[in-house]
């Protein structure tokens, strides 16, 4: 779930795709059931919890996964999660933003301590990355919504900061406040979006060698792979031949 960072987020390890699709869909359930007990259990009425079922259908998530997780918020006695976000440094100085849900910030803080130091990395203090990203909304369509220039016309119209039209679909940038505002304005014109969520992209990357690259790579592996990390982020890039070498 490294979002839209702009470098090639290169999944290290080959092979276990089960298990990975079943951490997946248990960050996305997480993410759900948190927005549910945060605000509303009714997807309508609750702006995170709507970007949150968009994203998990998005990825395929089953309907009975969605709606146990959302009937989980009612629980009594259930965890209660917050929102963290950690930033440090990684191989090379490059950046690296964290986005964890947690219901014990001390145990997530120690472990995200350990892997940025078992990489070579170490954290910083809030503030010390962030400067380096803007933070925006991202509203995802499939291609066939619309036309790349009739899409920018209604992001602009409706007040966006851009569009990016591909073969893949469009994702139209926004300020983070009002990305749901945004979205439906264009869901009126062109049916639901694909998802909508917010993250962190970097104003500029930094290139990394392959010393660099594989331990970035394998941090940002090791990030995901936590249960209580939703989101990573970091502003590096790797040569397409150092990625083959990598991933061989």
């Amino acid at each position: 779930m490294a979002g839209h960072s702009k470098f090639k987020n290169i999944q290290f390890r080959k092979g276990a795709q089960d298990k990975k699709r079943s951490k997946l869909f248990s960050k996305l359930g997480r993410e759900i059931t948190a927005a549910a007990k945060m605000g509303l259990p009714d997807p309508t009425m609750n702006a995170r919890l709507r970007g949150a079922v968009q994203t998990a259908r998005a990825q395929n998530m089953p309907k009975d996964n969605i709606e146990r997780a959302i009937k989980k918020s009612l629980e009594a006695g259930g965890a209660n999660y917050e929102d963290m976000r950690y930033e440090g440094f990684g191989a090379g100085g490059v950046g690296v933003i964290v986005e964890a849900l947690t219901d014990n910030r001390n145990r997530t803080a120690s472990e995200v301590r350990s892997i940025f130091t078992k990489f070579g990395g170490n954290l910083g203090e809030t503030g010390s990355v962030s400067f380096m990203f803007d933070k925006l909304g991202a509203i995802e369509f499939d291609f066939g919504k619309a036309s790349a220039e009739a899409m920018l016309d209604a992001a602009i119209e409706a007040g966006a900061e851009d569009c990016e039209s591909s073969a893949e679909g469009h994702v139209v940038y926004c300020h983070p406040d009002e990305l749901h505002q945004i979205a439906k304005a264009l869901e009126v014109r062109f049916g639901e979006a694909r998802a909508a969520s917010i993250f962190w992209r970097p104003k500029s990357t930094v290139p990394a060698d392959e010393a660099a690259g594989q331990r970035l790579l394998r941090m940002i592996e090791a990030l995901e792979d936590s249960d209580d990390v939703q989101n990573v982020y970091a502003n590096f890039e790797i040569s397409d031949e150092v990625l083959e070498r990598l991933s061989a």
